[in-house]
């Protein structure tokens, strides 16, 4: 707690003759070796609490200005040690500004009444018509959020969830606004009830209220030019610039806005970008990326998805206003110009092509493409699958997680292939499967949730289906038995023994974690029972259950496994063993060739049109060659052909390890 005294004789005179003012000087408190000479053209009023002004702060360009108050008014104030104040047009008001703080040409800055610094703010997320609201606060996780949002069918919950958010709302409430340590606030026109929280940079914004700005010194926060916030919270490692504008948002860890975007009623979750486009009452979940001018994201979920140039989508059938709602799955894409008209669902890793309004759903589908046939949707299974991008998305997620922060408020599950998918592709099976029953086997088209496939298409997505649960299996297994040498067939069977009985049955996506349906159940049960003292305990138990993934995933594969077999565990033999890994081999190295020639597409003469300007083909490949590379060449290749080695070595290298065990 720091120590302060009255100002002395001599101070008040020094502080008078370099033009400064007090309507009290006894309310002016000072730390014991506080410099007059430092602060010129003041006012102060109030009550006013001033540190040490002992260092320098270096600009950029080597500016050099020495701590202290020149050409300010402040109003209730306590200004920590070494902090800069200069310039400020109007005033300051009823602000703690922490050690370091450099604050300069500001408009103005206060705290107009107790304020919860966006705390509470109500977002109308996914439904526009509302009935789905949020209420931010600063530790808002996409896991939390989810619940508020879609688990209206159990209100309990929901009311006891945000009973948690308002306690913490009114825990940080306050008239005092809070400016934290070694913050730079410059060239800023109007600030109005908003939190800094340490080592944020705003730098020449037009208008800050009602807000949070959640920076630390692992994450720091910026705020760029003419960017305009209303009724927010920015957290950790986020960047918000280049003229955006926010209304009613919370901009999660490490995200990034800019470029002119708008956006109102939404929230965006950890390592979102949102530039030049739009965005209304949106759930943006984990790695929603949107860069174009033309493109408008309105009343949806996604997660993990890259919006192509003019992606669109309706929630306005012009009957009862803006009330309709659309989920897209993680991992999915929309093309250029795409567009749909919600109410629709869109199974995960999916593709978005051309214009849908038949409202499809195809949850149950993942991995395919949506392709626009005259006014119809041509849906077909499994194809993203065969994807060279599919797989190069799922590598680049993990690689570009900016959060810095140790804190990571969302729970993040990068894998392609999870309980999750598998579970859809398993149920995936069975619809193509019954389709293909009740329609007939020759049959030349099907027909499913306002979608149509062709037969073709249908017998493809089964064996793909099929391929990449026998990987995902295989991959299970191979990583239970892993470093590990065993002496018998009955160690083998123990080692297979899940850890745990918590896994089985459905998986969820909770906007990004992926986990057992009974096991967040029974946190939604402890929410429901009033079990929980504080929000932050909510995020605790999801923290844990992301941690035992893998632990309960293999619980999940081993049943998968033993309904493969037809037997138990406890019944598993050497040759069931090397039957799944030769059935993996297989898998991995069919999908990986698939991979291998769609990546080889890139790389054709249709391609390499543009290329090699004023001559002919030669010229055309040498300049293409030296753009992109040869195909041979190409990381992503290299990779795919080390993989099939790698992976095939790995199966072999299981197989030599057991395969005499009796």
């Amino acid at each position: 707690m720091a120590q302060y005294r009255s100002l002395i004789a001599s101070e008040i005179e020094t502080l008078v003759a370099q033009g400064c003012n007090a309507d009290n000087w006894e309310n002016v408190k000072v730390s014991e070796r506080f410099d007059a000479k430092r602060v010129r053209e003041t006012i102060f009023s109030g009550q006013i609490r001033l540190g040490t002004f002992e260092k320098s702060h270096t600009l950029e360009g080597g500016i050099v200005r020495h701590s202290g108050i020149t050409h300010a008014s402040l109003h209730n104030c306590v200004v920590g040690d070494n902090v800069y104040i200069g310039r400020v047009a109007n005033y300051i008001a009823n602000y703690e500004i922490g050690e370091d703080s450099y604050i300069e040409n500001v408009d103005v800055m206060t705290v107009d009444g107790k304020s919860s610094f966006g705390n509470g703010t109500m977002v109308a997320a996914l439904n526009e018509g509302g009935g789905r609201e949020v209420p931010i606060y600063d530790h808002l996780s996409a896991q939390v959020a989810y619940l508020i949002a879609l688990y209206r069918h159990r209100p309990a919950l929901v009311k006891n969830l945000c009973g948690l958010i308002g306690k913490y709302t009114e825990s940080v409430s306050s008239e005092m606004g809070y400016v934290g340590k070694s913050v730079k606030i410059r060239n800023c026109s109007k600030i109005v009830n908003v939190k800094f929280g340490d080592f944020t940079e705003a730098d020449g914004c037009a208008e800050l209220v009602n807000g949070s700005v959640n920076g630390n010194e692992n994450a720091p926060v910026k705020l760029g030019v003419r960017v305009m916030a209303r009724d927010f919270i920015i957290a950790s490692g986020s960047e918000v610039n280049e003229g955006a504008m926010i209304d009613r948002c919370f901009v999660g860890q490490a995200c990034q806005i800019g470029k002119q975007y708008s956006a109102t009623d939404t929230l965006f979750f950890s390592n979102c970008q949102g530039f030049h486009g739009e965005a209304a009452s949106v759930f943006a979940g984990p790695f929603t990326v949107t860069h174009h001018k033309s493109s408008l994201l309105i009343a949806g979920m996604f997660s993990f998805m890259n919006a192509g140039s003019g992606s669109n989508q309706s929630n306005h059938m012009y009957k009862l206003g803006p009330i309709h709602q659309g989920i897209v799955e993680r991992g999915s894409k929309t093309t250029s110009d795409s567009y749909v008209l919600w109410p629709a669902k869109i199974g995960a890793f999916s593709l978005i092509m051309g214009r849908h309004t038949s409202h499809p759903d195809t949850t149950d589908l993942p991995f395919s493409y949506l392709i626009e046939n005259s006014n119809e949707t041509l849906l077909v299974p499994g194809a993203n699958l065969r994807s060279v991008g599919t797989v190069r998305d799922a590598q680049k997620w993990p690689k570009r997680d900016r959060r810095k922060d140790p804190n990571k408020l969302d729970q993040i599950n990068y894998n392609l292939l999870s309980p999750y998918t598998i579970q859809k592709m398993m149920n995936g099976i069975e619809v193509l499967e019954t389709l293909q029953k009740l329609s007939g086997e020759e049959c030349d088209r099907y027909y499913y949730h306002n979608t149509r496939i062709k037969r073709t298409s249908l017998l493809k997505g089964i064996k793909l289906y099929d391929t990449a649960i026998c990987k995902f299996l295989g991959n299970s297994i191979i990583k239970r038995l892993e470093e590990t040498k065993f002496k018998s067939i009955e160690e083998i069977r123990e080692r297979l023994k899940p850890d745990l009985k918590d896994g089985l049955g459905e998986w969820l996506d909770i906007s990004g974690l992926i986990a057992p349906k009974q096991m967040v159940g029974a946190i939604l049960d402890k929410v429901e029972n009033n079990q929980y003292e504080t929000a932050d305990d909510v995020l605790k138990d999801f923290m844990a259950l992301h941690r035992d993934y893998y632990t309960l995933e293999w619980t999940w594969a081993a049943e998968k496994i033993e309904k493969r077999l037809g037997k138990k565990i406890s019944e598993i033999t050497v040759a069931d063993i090397i039957g799944l890994v030769e059935a993996w081999k297989n898998a991995v190295i069919s999908l990986d060739k698939t991979l291998y020639e769609d990546a080889k597409k890139e790389f054709t003469l249709t391609v390499q049109t543009g290329f090699g300007v004023d001559g002919g083909d030669l010229r055309r490949q040498k300049d293409f060659e030296n753009v992109r590379g040869a195909f041979d060449e190409n990381p992503f290749v290299v990779e795919v052909q080390k993989h099939i080695k790698v992976k095939e070595a790995l199966g072999n290298e299981l197989i030599d390890r057991i395969k005499d065990i009796k």
